[in-house]
């Protein structure tokens, strides 16, 4: 008797990690039809921006499924800084959390993440194919994606520049210096200097032993650097993050580099003379060069350290946060691109800023080669040009920025 109740349990084990991790491919995607009414226990992150908009798909999700009990809490918690909050406390982690494309890598070799195969034809077949290999790595599916607009290009007041005038860097600057204006960017920002250097020519990627590669010291780099140097001490350059960029937006500050999630702002305070465009070239080596940039998606994962009860509930919720509808709407409240390709085709998704971003991507680089040694060292040498600091030569400089980045 003992014996059988011992492999009775284990039974009982075995079916509820078989649908945790998801391995029955033909498991329906609501927890309620396949749980027959249970009780979970879930926590969520999302960034300070984005709680109103979670926390009502986190009703919606219950409402959608009274059958169930759901206990679910939302914290705060920045996209940028998932994985390393992740990382810190792995146990005490989110179940299911927003992150950027960028991290995959970290996540899945840190083992941190639930393999996605319930249902992945379905999340395959319904999402951008671009999204879908952001969102995968050797092979498989390690997250939900979930939008399609993680890049950047410029927004413009048209009161002071025509479409002609923001084709070019230099002819930018040339404009708001004489009518007293500024063009902004943050360029102690590894994600928009990059702009620079990959337009360039230069190179972020992963050798055979898994580590990151860069160039950007080279000729090419270089040349990159001087365009850099030469635009932060222009006269009309202007640095800052966000809150900077659109409080001077439409009086001081006649430009600026950002991305769709600044959109709906932008819009109410530029009014009539809202822009968007892809970024301009800039001088590079004396040659008018094409300015690159990142292109980045976002995606939900569930953490693999969720309890074996609760992760049905968290595969659903994951896959209820992404689906076309909660896409749309995101859209609607947040600005943000669909990876989607129904929601992407509404009529309502439509918007200067994504057709903006569309332009921009055919100029940019996916972020999924880009580990975290980049960040501070890039962000390191932009704040250096902020500052003006010439104190060494800017080759010695570079060298000193990638021997960081290429760090094991």
């Amino acid at each position: 008797m003992k014996f059988q109740r011992v492999l009775a349990a284990l039974m009982v084990l075995l079916a509820v990690f078989a649908a945790a991790t998801g391995c029955n491919e033909k498991a329906p995607a609501s927890s309620g039809a396949s749980q027959g009414g249970r009780s979970f226990t879930l926590k969520v992150w999302a960034s300070q921006e984005d709680q109103e908009i979670t926390q009502k798909l986190i009703n919606d999700f219950k409402a959608a499924h009274p059958e169930n009990t759901y206990d679910i809490t939302l914290a705060v918690v920045g996209e940028p800084n998932v994985f390393q909050i992740y990382s810190e406390d792995p146990a005490s982690a989110a179940d299911v959390f927003s992150f950027p494309n960028d991290q995959l890598r970290d996540f899945v070799r840190s083992g941190g993440l639930y393999e996605v195969t319930r249902n992945k034809d379905s999340i395959v077949s319904r999402n951008l194919p671009a999204a879908i290999d952001a969102a995968s790595l050797d092979g498989k599916l390690w997250a939900y994606p979930n939008t399609a607009d993680n890049g950047y290009f410029l927004y413009y007041d048209s009161s002071v520049f025509t479409e002609d005038d923001v084709k070019t860097l230099d002819g930018m600057l040339a404009i708001a210096e004489q009518q007293g204006k500024k063009v902004f960017m943050d360029v102690s920002n590894g994600w928009y200097i990059a702009s620079f250097f990959l337009g360039a020519g230069g190179n972020l990627g992963i050798d055979g032993d898994g580590n990151q590669t860069c160039d950007f010291n080279n000729a090419n780099g270089l040349a990159a650097a001087e365009a850099i140097k030469a635009f932060t001490a222009h006269p009309a350059f202007l640095k800052g993050d966000d809150a900077v960029f659109k409080g001077g937006l439409g009086g001081t500050i006649a430009c600026g580099v950002s991305g769709t999630w600044n959109a709906s702002d932008i819009k109410e305070i530029l009014g009539d003379n809202y822009a968007a465009a892809k970024l301009p070239t800039f001088t590079c080596g004396g040659v008018q060069t094409q300015m690159s940039s990142f292109s980045g998606y976002k995606m939900v994962g569930v953490n693999s350290l969720t309890a074996p009860e609760n992760a049905p509930a968290a595969f659903d919720l994951a896959d209820f946060l992404t689906n076309e509808i909660n896409q749309v709407e995101r859209f609607s409240v947040r600005g943000y691109g669909p990876s989607n390709i129904q929601a992407i085709a509404e009529p309502s998704v439509k918007d200067d800023s994504l057709d903006a971003l569309a332009a921009q991507n055919v100029f940019a680089v996916i972020q999924n080669d880009v580990l975290g040694n980049y960040w501070h060292a890039a962000e390191a040498f932009g704040a250096t040009m902020e500052a003006k600091d010439y104190g060494k030569p800017l080759q010695t400089q570079l060298d000193e920025m990638v021997a960081q980045i290429i760090a094991p």
